[in-house]
């Protein structure tokens, strides 16, 4: 299982959080059968929306992550509850790219222009929604820039996702870090200089580098003190009653169309690909 540590300065300035996501990605390769490209993009925003997720505040909230932009992976989306277990499905799975000249996959190029969008579901008459351009399609930059210029929190992310020969990931994770309100500068300045340390997140986890020391890193010079851990998966809570009442949507006059035409109606889940088949008597 993929878990999430999570710590506090000893001042107050700021929260950190620390995720190996190995484990949820290996499991979205499997349902979604992702080319490495794939796998990197939806990998880092499933990891990403984990994080954020194991941030909300009540058991009932959910938090959905997206991006909608113009490269060839289409829409590449995650949904994340608050015990930071999460779900997700890239539009395109087989998106496949060259290398980039520096031997990495080209997550940019698959996601492309467009914006990214940031939806918590608390409870209220209509979910908090904010929206954001995609300022490089690398998923951590664009989910950094978000919180800084959509919800003004100063944020450090890195995001990784190494894909092995065989398809598999041998290694993901990220380390997320938010300065809170009146932080000390003197903080600030040593998490702009220890970053450095973790934008290989994804290889030295694929080494055995633990999550406390990945922390241990991001915090290095700065007094923290380490509050939970927590088990996360990828996890899809789909019913064939949720799925029963998306087809009855459709209305009784569509469904005799349908029915007319075929004897069942097959869906199939977006996030873990489980198939539901309905008969007309489900208009009765």
């Amino acid at each position: 299982m993929s878990r999430i540590i999570r710590a506090m300065t000893r001042d107050g300035s700021a929260v950190a959080m620390v995720i190996d996501s190995t484990d949820i990605v290996n499991e979205a390769i499997k349902i979604h059968k992702t080319t490495p490209t794939a796998s990197a993009a939806l990998g880092r925003t499933l990891t990403a929306a984990s994080l954020i997720g194991s941030r909300l505040k009540n058991k009932d909230d959910s938090l959905t992550l997206t991006f909608k932009g113009d490269g060839p992976a289409g829409t590449i989306m995650a949904v994340a509850d608050y015990y930071g277990n999460v779900k997700g499905y890239i539009e395109n799975p087989d998106v496949d790219l060259p290398l980039k000249p520096n031997g990495k996959l080209d997550v940019s190029g698959a996601v492309g222009s467009g914006y990214m969008s940031v939806v918590r579901d608390v409870g209220l008459k209509e979910p908090m929604t904010g929206i954001s351009e995609i300022v490089s399609g690398e998923i951590a930059e664009d989910i950094a820039s978000y919180f800084a210029n959509s919800e003004q929190t100063p944020t450090l992310l890195s995001l990784g996702v190494l894909v092995d020969r065989d398809l598999s990931c041998s290694g993901a994770g990220g380390v997320f870090v938010q300065l809170l309100p009146n932080s000390d500068d003197a903080v600030a300045d040593q998490l702009e200089k220890n970053v450095v340390r973790v934008t290989g997140v994804s290889s030295l986890i694929a080494q055995g580098v633990s999550c406390e020391t990945l922390l241990s890193y991001i915090l290095d010079g700065i007094e923290y003190d380490l509050f939970d851990e927590i088990g996360v998966g990828y996890v899809c809570d789909c019913s064939r009653d949720r799925m029963l009442r998306a087809v009855r949507s459709l209305g009784k006059e569509e469904l005799g169309k349908i029915f007319s035409e075929q004897k069942t109606i097959e869906v199939c889940c977006r996030f873990c690909r489980k198939k539901f088949s309905f008969d007309k008597s489900i208009m009765e």
